[in-house]
């Protein structure tokens, strides 16, 4: 199982629009990086949900559903999109500031390239994140 950060601006698609769908689809990426991110999930990883722009934090965690499959949205045919359902909210969002106080978070890509909007992260990235969001899987 690999671990994952996935960005979205709270008045584009919030976390609480996340938990009253339940299930999502992962579309409008149009970076070429984060898009081979996203073709390297698996059915099963988890990913963090994080709110940019507004609120700056990890606010839950989702798991994915859907492997990486052509996004209807983007007419060049060049990039796809995942699914992904709610799993739980964090107890305590994890923010930004917090997270780039941690140095052992030092080399995550979230601070390292703040505009990717999906990314890998470690193992133990992903449970130092869990434990600065009081929250267990």
């Amino acid at each position: 199982m690999a671990f994952w950060l996935i960005k979205s601006e709270p008045s584009a698609y919030s976390w609480d629009e996340m938990l009253q769908e339940c299930r999502a689809s992962w579309d409008g990426v149009r970076n070429y990086q984060a898009a081979n991110n996203m073709k390297a999930m698996k059915c099963g990883d988890h990913a963090c949900f994080y709110h940019s722009n507004e609120g700056r934090e990890i606010v839950g965690i989702v798991i994915v559903v859907k492997e990486y499959y052509p996004d209807p949205t983007d007419a060049s045919c060049r990039f796809g999109m995942v699914d992904v359902q709610a799993v739980k909210p964090m107890k305590n969002p994890v923010s930004l500031n917090a997270i780039k106080a941690n140095p052992v978070l030092v080399d995550l890509p979230l601070v390292r390239q703040s505009r990717l909007s999906v990314m890998p992260i470690r193992d133990h990235e992903w449970k130092i994140l869990l434990e600065m969001g009081k929250t267990t899987l």
